[in-house]
């Protein structure tokens, strides 16, 4: 099944949100919408992902 994830069509290799985004690398804090809507990291491991969903991961960045 194919997901968004970050605007690059890729294999989702589980439909647990939490699992997906760490298995990408996500090192928190992050921030993570599916499908434009905003989800708490605290539902993260509830979240069950179809075929098709976008998946935008953020991390903050310092700066000055």
């Amino acid at each position: 099944m194919k997901v968004v994830f970050n605007g690059e069509m890729t294999q989702l290799n589980t439909p647990n949100l939490r699992e997906f985004i760490l298995g990408k690398g996500a090192k928190e804090p992050f921030a993570v919408a599916v499908n434009g809507e905003f989800v708490p990291r605290s539902h993260c491991a509830e979240m069950v992902l179809k075929a098709g969903d976008s998946i935008d991961l953020l991390s903050p960045i310092q700066g000055g």
